[in-house]
């Protein structure tokens, strides 16, 4: 598999690593609309989620599947522009580091490397994300389309209101980082306890899984707060003098904490640590069944041109 992933051009490994996120997503989306509904969730929201579970059944009570997958369309949009950017950009500056630095990445290179395709993705992506978190998070009868929504927001907005929460996004590009640093850390442990030199599959699930459950709880609150400024309140909060017009990541954290303690800062967490892991389990293993696709499908591009 080494050999295969070095076969393909870094936008083959983006065309692999999209078609990984969008599968994931499909499978995993309601999740992801019940942890955006719980983390904008506060005191003074019209509806009130008591856990994950209540969530899923009073979405579906009410709306039925569509619901539960509301925005999927812009949601995949966003998914498969922000893994095909990640990865074109890590495969890009990974293959710029080795052709002009060293043919050795250590770690920390490794690590720096994701960070900054995380970032260069942010930054061309996040427009697609402020649309999705507003549709998921409106009532039934306020959800426009994916350019109704868009167009509303730069009305209200400006332009500028298609990246808002870039810097809490730019900041969270480190959760990469903490779950590499943490799996590696809990793999030799492990291993160490254990006395074998390799991970079963079953292992590497595990611990990876709790190595992503790490990271999601160190960068929660911003992962929140991201969500929150991307956030519209519902009318009937705008009608009640209720709604909050966030100005930043702090004002967001501080807010939040006048307002909820604590615990506000951890609004979702379940629904959004349930996701994380298994739409990352799922992404990396399509995404290696894809490569091998993609792989064979540029080989066979290349052979009929040529003929």
């Amino acid at each position: 598999m080494a050999a295969s992933k070095q076969a393909l051009s870094p936008f083959g490994n983006a065309v692999a690593g999209a078609g990984g996120a969008i599968f994931s997503l499909i499978c995993v989306y309601p999740l992801d609309i019940v942890k955006t509904k719980l983390q904008v969730q506060s005191s003074t929201s019209p509806v009130k989620y008591q856990s994950t579970q209540h969530a899923l059944q009073t979405i579906f009570k009410e709306e039925g599947f569509r619901g539960l997958y509301a925005g999927l369309p812009a949601g995949l949009l966003g998914v498969a522009s922000t893994n095909f950017a990640y990865f074109y950009w890590y495969s890009a500056l990974r293959g710029g580091y080795r052709s002009y630095m060293n043919k050795h990445i250590s770690t920390a290179w490794e690590l720096l490397l994701g960070a900054g395709a995380g970032a260069l993705a942010q930054l061309f992506t996040i427009p697609v994300s402020v649309v999705v978190t507003r549709q998921q998070t409106m009532q039934p009868k306020d959800r426009k389309s994916f350019f109704g929504t868009w167009w509303e927001i730069v009305d209200e907005d400006g332009w500028t209101g298609l990246w808002r929460g870039l810097r809490p996004s730019l900041v969270l590009v480190v959760n990469p980082s903490i779950t590499y640093g943490a799996f590696e850390k809990l793999k030799d442990t492990w291993l160490n306890r254990v006395g074998r030199s390799q991970l079963t599959s079953l292992e590497v699930f595990m611990v990876g899984a709790l190595a992503k459950t790490i990271a999601t709880v160190v960068t929660y609150p911003y992962i929140m707060a991201k969500v929150r400024m991307q956030w519209k309140p519902s009318r009937e909060e705008h009608a009640a003098g209720k709604a909050v017009r966030y100005r930043s990541a702090v004002h967001v954290l501080k807010r939040t904490y006048k307002t909820e303690g604590l615990r506000g800062w951890y609004n979702g967490m379940q629904a959004q640590i349930s996701k994380a892991v298994l739409s990352q389990a799922l992404l990396m293993m399509i995404k290696e069944k894809l490569t091998l696709y993609t792989i064979l499908l540029f080989a066979l591009l290349r052979r009929t041109s040529h003929a």
